[in-house]
């Protein structure tokens, strides 16, 4: 059946990302398969007020400030009002938000429950347990995750992270990966796309089979952060150039750290085999990659990594750190993994180089391969298979796996593992269990909200706001004829 859905997250274009991303392609493919789907996100510069994008995908930039990397400033109850004007034009019945360190997801979540919308949360990062950044985010985690009907996770490390930051039951939590739109991402020589003039490049061809003295180009794409081993990178380019002199690299990105990365260049003078193309937009990615040879992807912590499938689909031989959830997204013969350590990266670059010098990698069957496993179609289902689990489409034997005859045994042992009641008493007593001082708390802010809620449908009733018309839904060319025939 379908639903109304509301995407929610602080990240989302015009920044690039693999959030960003990931909300559009998921939202585009579930309005294809006959949903509504909305964007919330906060105001960009030259972004505010109501945008539509491809396929009618409509997109809500709420003007707040914004903090730090992209995400607004927490104010918990100062969104409510523009949330509930929202979801009552859009008519909303499900808000699915993104992103752990999103204030606009965790604020969500938080109104539509006390509206009495069901609610998903995807979580996209890894996060640690024992500094106080981490600490601070796994409590606020804990809070949102509390209340919510279903949790998706990224990869089945994310899945583990999630579960012990938020002390879940692992049976609400779902792993459904990022994918790649693989016709977006096709290298330069590939039957399938024998015109090589509609691919809006200039890039020179480069040769299928490298000898020892061909130019191999390693490309970098990734902002440049510390979580995203922009350190590493900056100690290892240097020796890798050394000890390779038919090697050049290509960076893409921005960030705090691309002074470290000038500054390197500068002292080791490598501006002649380093090129630094600042930010890219995503549309501009593949034809950053086809340049290349080799993708090195030095992060330090990752939950899924979408750009390493890219680079795969682009027929590049991926070298990456072995964290997080990397190891998962692609198999051995298209990946060269290293430690995250400067010489253990460097050993592994090595070692791919020296692969693709001996034709030992068939990275032009990469493309095809990337293109079976991973689908934004496919994601798109699991989604809604999601969606029918917390609004009672499915059963609960369906949805969470077990056989209906062992349903009292199950029920008796493991509870019910989603789909919370909107009491606001049974809502009280999740959060109350949350901690001796922030279980009173987090009590308390739902109080307040239930309140504020009910002040507001009284000082702005439902039958004051209008409700939005929908995008037209294209017709098939099909039914077009046959309405036209019936009319004559």
């Amino acid at each position: 059946m379908p639903y109304n859905i509301a995407m929610v997250s602080d990240f989302f274009f015009p920044q690039p990302g693999g959030v960003e991303s990931h909300i559009y392609q998921l939202s585009t493919k579930l309005i294809d398969r006959g949903h509504k789907v909305i964007v919330i996100t906060h105001a960009y510069e030259g972004r505010t007020g109501v945008r539509y994008l491809t396929n009618g995908l409509k997109v809500y930039h709420v003007p707040f400030l914004v903090m730090y990397r992209s995400a607004s400033f927490p104010t918990v109850f100062s969104f409510f009002p523009i949330f509930r004007n929202i979801v009552i034009r859009e008519e909303i019945e499900i808000v699915h938000g993104h992103a752990s360190l999103s204030s606009l997801c965790h604020e969500a979540i938080l109104h539509a429950r006390t509206m009495g919308l069901r609610t998903v949360f995807t979580d996209h990062s890894l996060f640690g347990f024992a500094d106080a950044a981490s600490i601070l985010t796994n409590k606020l985690l804990k809070f949102t995750l509390s209340d919510v009907d279903h949790v998706i996770c990224v990869s089945h490390t994310c899945k583990e992270n999630t579960v012990l930051r938020a002390s879940l039951d692992p049976l609400m939590v779902s792993v459904i990966p990022n994918a790649v739109v693989a016709e977006n991402f096709r290298p330069l020589f590939h039957p399938s796309y024998p015109n090589l003039s509609e691919f809006g490049t200039n890039v020179v061809p480069l040769p299928q089979h490298l000898g020892h003295h061909d130019t191999i180009t390693i490309v970098v794409i990734s902002r440049l952060f510390y979580n995203k081993g922009t350190d590493l990178l900056v100690a290892a380019i240097p020796r890798i150039l050394a000890n390779h002199p038919n090697v050049r690299f290509i960076i893409a990105g921005s960030g705090p750290k691309a002074i470290d990365l000038e500054q390197m260049l500068e002292k080791n003078v490598l501006q002649d085999r380093v090129e630094m193309l600042g930010p890219v937009r995503h549309e501009e990615v593949r034809d950053v990659m086809v340049r290349g040879h080799i993708y090195l992807h030095p992060s330090l912590t990752e939950a899924f990594g979408t750009v390493i499938v890219e680079a795969a689909s682009c027929g590049l031989y991926v070298v990456c750190t072995q964290v997080g959830g990397i190891p998962e997204v692609l198999p051995a013969h298209m990946t060269v993994f290293a430690k995250p350590e400067e010489d253990d990266l460097v050993a592994a670059t090595g070692r791919a180089i020296a692969a693709l010098r001996a034709n030992k990698v068939r990275t032009e069957d990469f493309h095809d391969q990337v293109k079976k496993w991973y689908s934004w179609t496919d994601v798109a289902r699991r989604t809604e298979r999601v969606y029918d689990g917390i609004s009672g489409v499915l059963s609960e034997a369906d949805f969470y796996g077990y056989e209906a005859a062992d349903a009292a045994s199950w029920s008796a042992t493991r509870g019910r593992a989603g789909v919370q009641s909107f009491a606001l008493i049974d809502r009280l007593k999740r959060y109350y269990g949350c901690g001796i001082w922030a279980g009173k708390l987090f009590c308390l802010c739902v109080v307040i909200d239930y309140l504020l809620f009910l002040f507001l449908e009284i000082w702005a009733p439902r039958d004051a706001i209008d409700i939005a018309r929908n995008w037209p839904k294209k017709v098939k060319k099909e039914r077009a004829i046959s309405a036209g025939s019936t009319f004559r």
